[in-house]
């Protein structure tokens, strides 16, 4: 019985070698016969099986957000680079918030609104490790400007826009999914205000618009992260953006059928592409640190009152360092240049320069400080370390009237205060005034600070005259004083109320 069985495994192996030989010959016949077909390949029951286990192209790619910005890409750009778009600075453009959402796709969103923050970033990373000092640097050129602005009146369905002081580059709003929403921005920074300048046509750096997406949390805290995308931009001056364009469009026209296959088509909307979400510890502005003051040491007679460099009507009372403006020394230590960088506003780069010395940081050509810390505060650096001060328009020196004075008449008082003269013993030390306005308003400004009190608090300004009359203090008055004139100043209670007249000798 065993040996009938052996013998049928031995016809069974027989009889499929055979077969096997003949489907080996049948294939050898077809591809001799015709062309091989990878089609017909992937037909096979086990490719489609593989297939069925894979998810569909448009579950995996479908964003469930999509921000489509209105304005033409340029068309010289090849197949496989990024898109980029240019813009005209201060040009209002429309941004359009669509929800891609499928049926049942984040059910929990359904009749909410989500907030989303729109940003101007730099697409370079280099710049993007420098954002803040660039930024910074172009908030000092720019006082009360702003990178990026909502354009309200020309907005739809968008709730409770909001800019942040400390964030120029920023914006954030609410929007409901259900409704239609555009979001129309506006950008005032040009791409070659962050270039360094060497011979002017310098090629501008590339921007990002990017958008992130936030669901409110269980507190309706909008915090938790949903989308983010972004696209590629360049920023010019006022319709430089349109001349841009047609340049590129020109230049691509000229081009050979062959080339233009390299080079995407323009289209005329700009759809950003997913990426990841911004960090949160974006650019934010440091408000400025109040200005220490240095008094003297002096133990005269006399208010002590620092130098007042500041004129500016919008900080009345400040008062700037004398010691802060001083030039850097050659022979200056390390720390005593880490020192004056603090002293001059360049706090973010004492890190940079930690190994520095004096001599070292006046080494360096302004094109070496434009490369290292931007062209904004590589100028302004520049500029503090060779530069001198800016001379003021009028000079003026006064001091206080001691309380006890040996009483002079009218005639000798005004002569010998005119010439910083007075004939009592008492050491009199004078305090410089400079004024970059030859105002009343000015003069009256820095006086305050002589007497530590508040501008409010002087109710008129005199200048005594011959036989010791008292004349109203004029902005033709200041204009017309000498250079580096002499005044004592002596101060009356008013009649009424609690001011003081201030009378200059």
């Amino acid at each position: 019985m065993a040996w009938v069985l052996k013998m049928d495994d031995a016809a069974i192996e027989s009889g499929l070698v055979h077969d096997f030989d003949s489907s080996l010959s049948g294939i050898g016949q077809e591809l001799g016969a015709g062309a091989y077909s990878m089609s017909d390949v992937l037909a096979l029951p086990i490719f489609k099986q593989e297939d069925a286990n894979l998810p569909p192209d448009d579950e995996s790619k479908n964003p469930p957000f999509q921000y489509v910005l209105c304005a033409s890409t340029s068309p010289a750009i090849k197949l496989h680079d990024e898109t980029l778009t240019y813009l005209n600075q201060g040009q209002s453009y429309e941004i359009r918030m669509l929800d891609n959402r499928k049926m049942g796709e984040l059910p929990e969103l359904n009749n909410k609104t989500v907030k989303s923050i729109v940003r101007v970033v730099f697409h370079d990373r280099r710049l993007q490790y420098m954002e803040h000092q660039q930024l910074e640097g172009w908030r000092w050129n720019r006082p009360g400007d702003r990178l990026l602005d909502i354009d309200i009146p020309m907005s739809v369905g968008i709730i409770d826009p909001r800019t942040n002081p400390s964030q120029l580059n920023a914006a954030e709003f609410l929007w409901d999914l259900t409704k239609r929403a555009s979001v129309f921005v506006q950008v005032h920074c040009i791409s070659t205000e962050f270039t360094p300048r060497k011979h002017g046509g310098e090629k501008g750096v590339p921007f990002r618009i990017q958008i992130d997406t936030f669901k409110p949390n269980e507190n309706g805290e909008y915090t938790d992260h949903l989308h983010s995308a972004s696209c590629q931009i360049k920023v010019f001056k006022p319709k430089g953006a349109d001349r841009k364009q047609k340049t590129d469009r020109e230049k691509m026209e000229k081009r050979t059928a062959q080339e233009k296959e390299k080079y995407q088509p323009s289209f005329e909307t700009t759809i950003l592409s997913e990426c990841s979400p911004w960090p949160d510890n974006a650019y934010v502005t440091n408000s400025p640190a109040a200005t220490p003051v240095f008094t003297s040491t002096a133990t005269h007679n006399t208010y002590t009152v620092p130098d007042s460099n500041s004129s500016s009507p919008n900080h009345q009372g400040d008062v700037i360092v004398h010691s802060a403006m001083e030039q850097l020394s050659p022979t200056a230590s390390i720390q005593e240049a880490q020192q004056w960088l603090h002293k001059n506003r360049f706090a973010t780069y004492t890190r940079l320069f930690s190994n520095f010395s004096g001599s070292d940081l006046l080494k360096l050509t302004r094109e070496d400080l434009v490369q290292i810390c931007g062209p904004a505060d590589g100028i302004r650096l520049f500029n503090a370390l060779k530069s001198r001060s800016v001379r003021p328009r009028l000079t003026i020196y006064v001091c206080q009237e001691a309380p006890q004075t040996k009483k002079l008449s009218p005639v000798d008082d005004c002569h010998d205060s005119e010439n910083g003269e007075h004939g009592n013993s008492a050491i009199y030390v004078y305090h410089a005034l400079y004024l970059e306005e030859m105002t009343a308003t000015e003069l009256t400004r820095k006086m305050a600070s002589v007497f530590n009190i508040s501008l409010s608090q002087i109710n008129q300004v005199y200048r005594q005259g011959p036989t010791g009359i008292h004349i109203i203090l004029s902005d033709q008055m200041v204009f017309n004083f000498p250079d580096e004139s002499c005044f004592l100043i002596s101060t009356l209670k008013a009649e009424k109320g609690d001011g003081y007249h201030v009378i200059l000798k």
